[in-house]
């Protein structure tokens, strides 16, 4: 999965530096959007083997990339939105009832589901936070419904204000800077703050990446130490930051393979496209998995103590939310998949299925051995 989701959000490097540099007419040329990521990931690469990059662009990294982003889009696209009214050749288009209910006749944007619902994966990953909160059990609920509200009506307001400025079937999937672009021109504003938009943005997401090419280091490393994994990977030893360079490099050759959907497919749109709905399938398949393992362990394990009980008593609401959870997944896939181009659900399919199996058949394989192994090696390292 974190191969597919690195090489979607390094999407918009190549954009974000066109952008910056006063050339958007170049934001959408797959050749240069692949050799860029390409070039940039294996120098944060590099990096972080000799540096602590995670400790310096992490919090820099979701400022520039994430926050200041949203603020700018929101405040300049309701401007924007102010000035001009309805734009008839945006993609809202004119208002009219019957556009508040779905065309069945045309379940062409379906395909965008999965993408959408991906925006909202991952919010669980707070709970780590828990043990920091007073009253955690009262608390962290009402917190975490608190941000997902937040973040919906923040999403639908930014993709309201976009769609009504950006004129229809002009869009760019990876190109956050166009609508900044455009409401310049219409505001009457120096197109050099969409310039410097672009850069931040552009600075945000490197950072972020730089970030993120340690974590997954460090998760592989601890299953490694675990003897999940062949100790001749060498996924246990680390460097003085402790990060194994074994699975930083294997990992960037994994994402310069995933480059190259940008020649197979040859448009930038589908190959963020493609890489937003691989992401979020193979971690709604986690879910899935979640939702299960809750309802087996209500059985298997009845008088575990449970803060964070679904009903006060039996496991009928359990069962019932899990069926929700699990029929939703299903169902958003399905439309996804059913209204996306033949060949890229086929890309799709295919690389969820590798990414789904490829751990499953490890796990399957794994041996004694390994664990002894790898216990050898961190005592030689020790001494």
């Amino acid at each position: 999965m974190m191969f597919a989701g690195m090489v979607m959000v390094a999407t918009g490097l190549w954009p974000m530096l066109c952008n910056a540099f006063g050339r958007p007419d170049l934001s959408g040329d797959t050749i240069y959007s692949m050799v860029c990521i390409f070039i940039l990931y294996w120098l944060i690469t590099i990096l972080n083997l000799k540096f602590n990059m995670a400790k310096f662009g992490g919090h820099i990294g979701v400022w520039f990339g994430v926050y200041i982003p949203v603020v700018v889009l929101f405040v300049m696209g309701l401007a924007t939105s102010i000035k001009i009214g309805l734009n008839p050749a945006g993609y809202l288009g004119t208002f009219s009832v019957d556009k508040l209910i779905p065309n069945v006749a045309d379940m062409s944007s379906l395909k965008y589901l999965v993408s959408i619902a991906f925006i909202f994966t991952g919010i669980e990953i707070s709970s780590v936070y828990i043990p920091q909160l007073k009253d955690a059990v009262n608390n962290y609920p009402k917190g975490l419904m608190a941000s997902l509200l937040g973040l919906v009506l923040l999403n639908i307001a930014n993709g309201l204000l976009v769609s009504n400025i950006v004129p229809n079937g002009t869009l760019e999937l990876a190109n956050i800077a166009q609508p900044i672009l455009i409401e310049c021109q219409l505001l009457g504003l120096p197109t050099i703050i969409a310039n410097i938009f672009a850069f931040m943005v552009f600075l945000g997401v490197l950072l972020q990446l730089s970030a993120w090419v340690t974590g997954p280091s460090r998760a592989m490393t601890q299953v490694a130490e675990e003897g999940l994994l062949p100790a001749s990977w060498g996924f246990h030893k680390v460097n003085k930051f402790g990060v194994s360079t074994n699975v930083v490099l294997i990992q960037s050759v994994f994402i310069s393979l995933f480059t190259l959907l940008y020649v197979i497919i040859g448009n930038v749109n589908a190959v963020f496209l493609v890489l937003t709905n691989v992401t979020a399938i193979v971690y709604s398949i986690a879910y899935i998995f979640i939702a299960i393992v809750v309802v087996k362990l209500r059985y298997e394990r009845p008088g575990v103590v449970r803060p964070y009980r679904i009903g006060k008593s039996g496991n009928g609401l359990a069962i019932l939310y899990a069926i929700l959870l699990i029929g939703s997944i299903v169902g958003m896939t399905a439309a996804t998949l059913m209204t996306t181009a033949m060949f890229d659900r086929m890309i799709i399919i295919g690389i969820s299925i590798v990414l789904f199996i490829m751990p499953l058949v490890i796990y399957a394989n794994r041996s004694p051995l390994w664990k002894s192994k790898v216990e050898a090696d961190l005592k030689d390292i020790k001494q």
